[in-house]
């Protein structure tokens, strides 16, 4: 999944892609580098964003996706926890929900129902604007999953079949260093919710935190990352730097391969 970000204030590309022709471009060469997936997004939900307002983010994704739709043979996601948007979105051409509030707003959960669009659940402590303020868990992993497995029910009871479900542990959203790690050792524990897992670590905090790099320095930790996911069943990436990360997750998918025919 390539990150389209259209806005000013994303933390590592914001302000790149604002126009529909540099979005396009982007997009374009993200495919042709091995996305199959393109998550456009026009709100940042970075630790600290403030937030936006429905039109303005409608005003900021509807067109790229027209055109994207228009122009590209992908799959869309839209990257929003506004019903709004999301039913917008899904009209304008885009197949994926993608929530990092896990369809909690009210009327998110009815809207993506009834849109037919296929959702993934995220998990985040709190809001973006004060998630890393202080996170706190007892036990992270089972806290995360549990409430994961809550808003699994809940799109269930709404008629969404598991089928159209995806999850998130949602690295770096509400979560200190020590809780990412802790979920990143032990993605395995979330096969047991039925639904395809997604995992977004690219050029995250966490990296600069463990390692002290700066967001432009984080590519290694990043698609290693991604590797190690990948061997714990992770079913989609979510990167900016698209053509390292599909390296690394088809290296590692062949590992995990051949260890099952091996076994």
């Amino acid at each position: 999944m390539g990150i389209l970000n259209v806005t000013p204030d994303s933390f590592s590309d914001g302000g790149l892609w604002l126009q529909a022709d540099q979005a396009l471009a982007q997009a374009r060469q993200m495919l042709e580098e091995g996305a199959r997936l393109i998550d456009v997004g026009g709100e940042s939900t970075r630790p600290g964003a403030a937030p936006v307002s429905e039109q303005e983010e409608l005003d900021r994704v509807v067109p790229i996706i027209e055109r994207l739709r228009r122009d590209l043979d992908c799959v869309i996601s839209v990257d929003s926890m506004k019903p709004a948007v999301m039913r917008a979105a899904v009209a304008a051409g885009a197949g994926l929900i993608n929530d990092v509030n896990a369809l909690r707003a009210e009327g998110a959960v009815e809207a993506a129902a009834q849109t037919g669009a296929a959702v993934c659940l995220m998990h985040m402590q709190g809001e973006p604007r004060s998630m890393q303020a202080a996170p706190h868990y007892q036990d992270v992993l089972a806290e995360v999953h549990a409430a994961l497995g809550a808003r699994v029910a809940a799109c269930l009871a709404a008629g969404i079949p598991r089928d159209r479900l995806l999850v998130d542990p949602g690295i770096g959203f509400g979560k200190s260093l020590e809780h990412n790690l802790r979920l990143l050792a032990r993605l395995d524990v979330f096969a047991d919710l039925g639904c395809p897992l997604l995992l977004g670590v690219s050029r995250k905090s966490l990296f600069g935190k463990l390692l002290g790099l700066p967001v432009g320095e984080r590519l290694i930790p990043s698609v290693v990352t991604a590797a190690l996911a990948i061997q714990q069943g992770a079913a989609i990436i979510r990167a900016h730097d698209v053509r390292a990360t599909v390296q690394a997750v088809q290296t590692a998918q062949a590992i995990r391969q051949a260890r099952r025919e091996t076994q």
